[in-house]
């Protein structure tokens, strides 16, 4: 086990990590500050290895539960006629309500209503 490789030495990330404490300012910092102090500095690579790994780790699994409870909820006896892509479209819908409640839908009809009038013109 111990020759494994890894990307982060521990015995120098704690090092790093105690002198990053006293070179930070002492206010509350949020990690993405910190993440953009250690790309500017460049001088702590394990430590920002380290927040890097933090930030992308998600805090809960409530997204992951509330993408599979959509997808029971798409999922019914019409299932078997849907196509993927359209069961995969009518997910990010179910997911993605937040942005779609801020969509002006008057101007998305008023470009499909131009866009078909014009192929009317041309088909007559």
């Amino acid at each position: 086990m111990k020759d494994k490789q890894s990307d982060i030495d521990a015995n120098e990330l704690f090092v790093e990590l105690k002198f990053l404490q006293n070179f930070m300012p002492k206010e509350n910092i949020r990690p993405v500050e910190i993440v953009n102090f250690l790309k500017r500095h460049d001088c702590f690579p394990n430590a920002s290895i380290a927040y890097r790994v933090l930030l992308t780790i998600p805090v809960t699994v409530a997204l992951a539960e509330r993408s599979f409870s959509k997808l029971k909820l798409l999922k019914s006896y019409m299932r078997t006629t849907m196509t993927q892509q359209r069961l995969n479209d009518l997910a990010i819908i179910a997911l993605e309500s937040e942005v779609l409640e801020k969509i002006d839908y008057e101007d998305i009809i008023e470009d499909f209503i131009s866009k078909n009038t014009a192929r009317m013109r041309m088909i007559k």
